[in-house]
Formats: C-alpha cells, structure tokens, sequence
C-alpha cells in the first residue's frame, strides 16, 4: 500500500508540475498575441493618419489648382 501511495503522490506532483507548465505556456502565448494584436491596431492606426494627412493635402493641392 505504501509503494502505491508513494507512487501516486510522485505522479499527481508531475501533473501538477505538468499543468502549470502548460498554464504557463498558454498564459506566456495569450500575452505574446495581445502585445501583437496591440502593435498590429497602432501600425493600422499610423497607416490610416498617414492616408489621412495625404488625402487632407491633395485635396488642398487639388482646390488651388482650381482657383
């Protein structure tokens, strides 16, 4: 009875140790993809002030030709 528990304290202890490795890993992913997701809607929003600034100036150009 003694080698039993013995050895299920053993296997419980590295399943434990198991399962907070692998919380850890899904916890090290989920951030590593919201850090890029949040890089990714700032590179997007730059992009989209940049078409802005760009579209604000042609037009500009586009009036004083007219006049």
């Amino acid at each position: 009875m003694s080698d039993l528990i013995r050895i299920f304290t053993e296997r419980g202890d590295l399943a434990h140790l198991a399962l907070l490795l692998w919380a850890s890993a899904a916890s090290a992913a989920l951030w590593f993809t919201l850090r890029e997701r949040a890089a990714a809607a700032r590179r997007f929003d730059d992009f989209v002030r940049e078409l802005q600034r760009f579209n604000r100036r042609r037009k500009r150009h586009l009036n004083k030709d007219r006049d």
